[in-house]
């Protein structure tokens, strides 16, 4: 063990390290690439430090790594190297110029104006087209629609002089003439205090026909009748309005009134109802059933409307008994009212009033309603809460049967029917058909009964509770977007065309505005009765068809899905000029829908010249659901002399 050999363990040791000689060889070769490879970037960069031309014609300059064109574009072959000079000036110019396109060519289609003939312009109610249908019934005073190669496809202008409608309050009392420029009625019903015509406005005293006292008395000597002050009474729809004194003074008491009357020889009324920022549509009874569900009115009202309420076996009346809240009232004055003292002054024979007022009382007892009171000019009657009672007599008298497998809520072009819609089953006496409602303002977020009940497929109290909070977020939303939304008092008339459960207008409700809720025909759930239950109000409405109302109702227009629902239905460009019709100037869109939907929308927008853009959603820009906003320009027809020179 002490004996150990060291040689051989030198050896061994020796033996494992890399040979000396191939390590150095190796250290010498890398040393010389990388002198060399140096020595040739030196070379290269003073090489190129020179400015050269290359062949394609642009100067190239290593130091800044630059390229910018030179004037000629032609191929050049290379020139000598020259010093670049601290003095050298680059070119930064364009030498490549499109050409502008022709001055005549057409950049955005525009829709042109129509012919300031058009500006009163009613497409379903033409008083030209009228004239092709039957008197009788006054048929040819109900909506007459145009055929799709009759539709005008112009923009509808504004009178000459237009101005912006007075604000709330305010314009209750009073609109510029030159909005609606016609006089007739201030001539016509000078006597019962109309309408008068002062400078460059008209006055709206609030007289009618039978309460020249004003209409705000009128109102005072119905309340010492029936409770208008209690919440229970919120709806109402005044047949025959005039120009809707009636609807406007019942504002102040939280009463919301559906005014209307026919497009007929009292020019305007409509129109001037509406300038005034008064709920109304253009309408009549005749031979279809009024737009509106049954159940929807918890007040009826004729002022002498001169309709035959005791004729052709009471249809009139029972259509009134369709749309009254079971309890609603019914108040007539006028003739043949306390005919006793004015049948003189009405011209006409005591004994054809007596006889006119025996068949609206043998109208009402069909109806099973019950007369309440007849004091002077007014008298007024009560519908059944329910009709247990009424069904009893029915069995006795048979004098008028209850309809069978007819929706009492179907009301576009549906014919009128002798027929008394039944009231929804009870079990006791006291219980109100339907369902009882709570009071004004509870009864804006109650539980509408048709939802309670389970009647509206789908729509549970749940989904009703969500849709309010919904819509109250998005109404905020929307004011941010539209400064006009949200000054207060510039919008008075709104519109919202597809409007499911009113949550649009109830969430509006603290602001000085009234929104007419349009429930589509073709909505797959017909949801305007649980609009009403709530005390909104609102329409059917076929958007493939002109809405009956007069040019400029509305300050702002809302649409949620609407160009969805149609846009295979029928041309959205003719809902769209539609919409510019009964939009006033400097009025206000917004419209919520699938992107391409809104794509093609603003694309017609442009066209009718309103300043539209595309927005996000409220819940961010990863939705599809976008939002337009649109205002309207302000233009007008030209004035009259201009309009006479051009023809001349």
């Amino acid at each position: 063990m002490a004996n150990i050999n060291f040689s051989t363990i030198f050896h061994t040791s020796t033996s494992n390290r890399p040979n000396k000689s191939f390590f150095f060889t190796n250290l010498y070769f890398f040393t010389f690439s990388i002198s060399l490879c140096s020595l040739f970037y030196f070379l290269g960069l003073w090489h190129h430090s020179t400015t050269t031309i290359s062949a394609t014609g642009y100067t190239v300059s290593s130091a800044t790594n630059i390229i910018c064109s030179q004037p000629n574009n032609s191929i050049t072959s290379p020139t000598p190297s020259t010093q670049s000079s601290p003095s050298t000036k680059l070119d930064f110019e364009s030498h490549h110029f499109v050409p502008d396109p022709p001055p005549t060519a057409a950049r955005v289609h525009h829709i042109p104006p129509c012919d300031s003939s058009f500006s009163e312009y009613t497409p379903c109610e033409d008083t030209q087209r009228s004239l092709k249908f039957p008197r009788d019934k006054l048929i040819y005073r109900e909506r007459h629609c145009p055929s799709s190669e009759e539709i005008l496809r112009c923009r509808i202008p504004a009178p000459s002089g237009y101005r912006s409608p007075l604000r709330w309050p305010e314009s209750r009392d009073a609109a510029w003439y030159a909005n609606v420029p016609h006089k007739e009625l201030t001539v016509e019903k000078k006597n019962q205090n109309w309408v008068h015509f002062e400078g460059d406005r008209f006055r709206f005293p609030g007289g009618g026909t039978m309460f020249p006292r004003g209409a705000n008395a009128y109102i005072d000597d119905i309340g010492k009748l029936i409770n208008l002050r209690d919440g229970s009474v919120r709806t109402a729809i005044d047949t025959g309005c005039g120009v809707a004194s009636w609807g406007a003074y019942l504002l102040s008491r939280d009463i919301l009134t559906v005014s209307f009357a026919p497009r007929d020889t009292h020019e305007a009324q409509v129109q001037f109802a509406l300038e005034r920022g008064v709920p109304a549509l253009i309408g009549v009874i005749a031979s279809i059933r009024l737009p509106y569900p049954s159940r929807a009115f918890d007040m009826a009202h004729c002022s002498r409307c001169l309709i035959p309420w005791g004729q052709y076996d009471g249809v009139y009346l029972t259509e009134v008994d369709r749309v009254l809240r079971p309890g609603g009232y019914w108040i007539l004055s006028g003739p043949p009212i306390n005919y006793q003292r004015h049948w003189k002054g009405w011209e006409r024979s005591r004994e054809s009033l007596e006889d006119e007022q025996d068949g609206i009382e043998n109208v009402a007892k069909s109806l099973c309603w019950k007369k309440l009171v007849q004091r002077e000019d007014l008298a007024i009657w009560q519908k059944p809460t329910n009709h247990i009672h009424c069904k009893l007599q029915q069995k006795v008298f048979k004098n008028r049967p209850f309809c069978e497998a007819q929706d009492p809520d179907t009301a576009w072009y549906t014919k009128l029917d002798t027929c008394l819609t039944p009231l929804p089953e009870v079990i006791g006496i006291k219980e109100v058909g339907g369902g009882g409602l709570a009071k004004w303002p509870e009864r804006l977020t109650s539980i509408p009964p048709r939802i309670g009940s389970g009647s509206l497929n789908g729509i549970t109290p749940e989904v009703f509770k969500e849709n309010t909070e919904l819509w109250k977020k998005r109404a905020a939303y929307y004011k941010t977007l539209d400064p006009q939304l949200a000054e207060h008092g510039r919008y008075r008339n709104l519109l919202d065309m597809n409007s499911y459960l009113g949550g649009f207008a109830a969430a509006l409700v603290d602001d000085p505005v009234w929104v007419m809720n349009v429930v589509p025909v073709e909505a797959e759930i017909n949801t305007l009765g649980a609009i009403y239950e709530r005390g909104l109000i609102g329409t059917y409405q076929n958007w493939c068809e002109a809405m009956s109302t007069y040019p400029r109702t509305y300050d702002f227009i809302h649409g949620d899905s609407v160009f969805s629902l149609y846009q295979n239905r029928c041309n959205i460009e003719d809902i769209l000029l539609e919409m510019d019709r009964i939009l006033r100037p400097k009025g206000s869109v917004i419209l919520r829908d699938d992107v391409d939907v809104l794509v093609k929308v603003k694309s017609i927008a442009d066209a009718m010249q309103w300043e539209a853009r595309i927005t996000d959603h409220e819940e961010g820009p990863y939705q599809r659901e976008k939002i337009l906003v649109a205002v309207k320009e302000y233009w007008t027809a030209p004035p009259p002399e201009q309009i006479q020179q051009s023809k001349s």
